[in-house]
C-alpha cells in the first residue's frame, strides 16, 4: 500500500489532531501532516488536496506542497545535487528533493548535468515508495514535443539537451516544446545533459522537428577569431611568424581555426588598422 501510494496527489479526510500534526487518512493507513502546511480553518472530517511521499524513515509523509511532475506526466526538474556516486538530485516543487540515478545519466560524467541544468523527466517509486526521477524516452519524447512553425529559421530558441549521442544532441526548448536536433558537426563541444543553451535554427522538418546549430553566425566567428589572433599577439610581444600566406596545417594547429577563416580574421584586423604584414610576420601596428 505505501508502495502504491506515494508519489500520488490525493485529497484525503483529516481523521484528527496530534500536536502539532493533522492526521490524514488514507485506506486503513494514518498520514502525518505537519500542522504548519495545512489552512488556518481545517478541521476534523474536513478534506485535504495533498502529495504523498516516504520519508527519511520509510513512513508515508504528507505535504500540500504539490510537485510539477507527477508519476506518468514529463517536466522540468532542476538539478540542486551533484554526487558522484548517487547521482543527481532534482527539485520538483515540493519539500522532496528526487533522485536521478548514476546508471540513467551519461557515461562521461563531464556530461552530468550541474547545479541549476535542468532534466526532463517523470516519478516513479521502488518497491518501498522511494521516489526517483527517470528521465524521458526518445519515444516518449516524440508523443510529447510540439510542431514548429516553418518560420523559426536563422532565429535563436532556448533550449536543453535531453539526450546525447556521438552524431549529435537532442534538445526541446523552453518553454514551447519543440524538439530540435544539434549535429556533432554544428558544435564546437558536446553539451552536458539539461545544460540552458541558444540554438540557431538551420533548418525545418516535415515531422514538425527542428535543426539547429550551437556554432555562431559566420560573422560573429569572424569576431571571435580576429579577438583570439589580437589576444594572441599580445601575449607573444605583438609579433608572430603567421600570415595569410602561412600552411593550412600550422594555422589549424596554432589556432584551431581553417585557413580561410585565418585570412578572414587578418583582414578583419588589418582593415580596423590594429595590425601589418612584413616579410612573413603579422605585427601589432604602434
Amino acid at each position: 500500500m505505501i508502495g502504491s501510494a506515494s508519489g500520488e496527489i490525493l485529497k484525503l479526510q483529516v481523521k484528527e489532531q496530534e500536536g502539532s500534526k493533522w492526521i490524514l487518512e488514507h485506506h486503513e493507513l494514518d498520514i502525518p501532516l505537519n500542522a504548519s502546511e495545512a489552512p488556518e480553518d481545517l478541521q476534523v472530517g474536513g478534506t485535504i488536496e495533498v502529495f504523498l511521499f516516504v520519508d527519511r524513515r520509510g513512513n508515508l509523509s504528507a505535504t500540500t506542497q504539490l510537485p510539477t511532475i507527477q508519476k506518468g506526466t514529463y517536466g522540468w526538474a532542476r538539478v540542486i545535487k551533484v554526487s558522484d556516486k548517487e547521482g543527481v538530485f532534482v527539485d520538483i516543487g515540493t519539500s522532496k528533493e528526487v533522485q536521478v540515478k548514476s546508471d540513467d545519466l551519461p557515461k562521461i560524467k563531464e556530461l552530468w548535468p550541474a547545479n541549476g541544468d535542468h532534466l526532463y523527466m517523470t516519478l516513479r517509486t521502488d518497491k518501498d515508495g522511494e521516489l526517483f526521477g527517470r528521465l524521458a524516452t526518445e519515444d516518449r519524447v516524440e508523443e510529447v514535443y510540439l510542431d514548429a512553425p516553418t518560420t523559426l529559421l536563422n532565429q535563436n530558441l532556448q533550449a536543453r539537451p535531453y539526450r546525447l549521442l556521438p552524431v549529435g544532441t537532442f534538445l526541446l526548448s523552453v518553454p514551447e516544446n519543440y524538439r530540435i536536433f544539434v549535429h556533432q558537426s554544428e558544435r564546437v563541444e558536446e553539451p552536458r545533459l539539461g545544460e540552458e543553451l541558444k540554438v540557431r535554427i538551420i533548418d525545418t522538418k516535415e515531422d514538425g522537428s527542428l535543426n539547429g546549430s550551437l556554432l555562431p553566425r559566420k560573422h560573429e566567428r569572424l569576431g571571435d577569431d580576429a579577438e583570439s589572433i589580437f589576444r594572441y599577439l599580445n601575449d607573444v610581444g605583438g609579433r608572430m611568424p603567421f600570415t595569410d600566406k602561412s600552411n593550412p596545417e600550422e594555422i589549424q594547429e596554432m589556432f584551431t581555426m581553417s585557413k580561410a577563416a585565418f585570412k578572414r580574421a587578418l583582414g578583419k584586423l588589418m582593415k580596423e588598422r590594429k595590425i601589418v604584414q612584413n616579410d612573413g610576420w603579422t605585427e601589432l601596428k604602434m
